[in-house]
């Protein structure tokens, strides 16, 4: 990340972890790639300041004016903002995220019709904040785009559920839920979405364990990755 990817901060970027290897694996299966003695800061942007450039300022302001419609003000919903890579980010508290969103989609300034979905990542090293849920959202009037991100810890990795809001992000849920463990609350049929009902654990985790089941393919069997040649060069 470089300084010219950040908009008007004063503060230090945030070090969200260290990875060694092309995938940052830690299980005892090591690293299969060839990779292994890749070493990769990984940091998030810091708080941006106003001004924002483009139209991000439009958006906040307009998004400052509306939130108390959802008897909420925007310091109390919104944790910071950040401005990366030509991005405009709300890190949003969970328990506001609903009224962030009603806002987005129903104030005539701002009409973001459409949620893409929802996104999951894993940063094992950030203490009760492990688990973040990011939406980006389309304004097909007005022609922006916005993200909000939201952030859980693993031991209550609940988030409340925008599929009243946005009902399309019904199966995008699920598929958070089913690969980052991420519960969202209200929706109408929280259950794996490509995982077998049965299966243990969340895939996409970066500390799920690698390897453990063979692929047949067309008759051939191909070994787990923890049966695989490791490599530690």
């Amino acid at each position: 990340m470089s300084d010219k990817e950040i908009v008007n901060s004063n503060e230090t970027p945030i070090l969200k972890d260290v990875v060694k290897g092309a995938f940052g694996s830690s299980t005892s299966a090591g690293d299969t790639s060839g990779f292994g003695g890749l070493v990769t800061t990984i940091q998030a942007a810091p708080s941006a300041q106003k001004p924002y450039g483009s139209y991000f300022d439009e958006i906040a302001d307009a998004l400052e004016k509306a939130l108390p419609s959802q008897k909420v003000t925007f310091e109390q919903a919104i944790e910071r903002v950040v401005v990366q890579v030509d991005q405009l980010t709300f890190m949003v508290r969970k328990e506001h995220l609903k009224a962030v969103a009603q806002v987005l989609r129903d104030d005539p300034t701002l009409r973001f019709e459409m949620c893409m979905g929802v996104a999951g990542a894993h940063w094992p090293k950030e203490k009760d904040r492990e688990l973040h849920a990011i939406y980006p959202f389309v304004s097909i009037t007005n022609n922006r785009r916005v993200l909000l991100e939201v952030v859980t810890p693993e031991n209550n990795p609940h988030i409340p559920s925008i599929t009243d809001i946005y009902p399309s992000n019904n199966w995008h849920e699920r598929e958070t839920y089913d690969f980052f463990g991420i519960i969202f609350d209200g929706h109408p049929s929280l259950t794996r979405i490509e995982m077998p009902d049965d299966w243990v654990g969340f895939p996409q985790r970066k500390d799920y364990p690698l390897g453990g089941i063979p692929v047949e393919y067309k008759g051939a069997v191909i070994p787990a990755p923890d049966n695989r040649r490791s490599y530690s060069g």
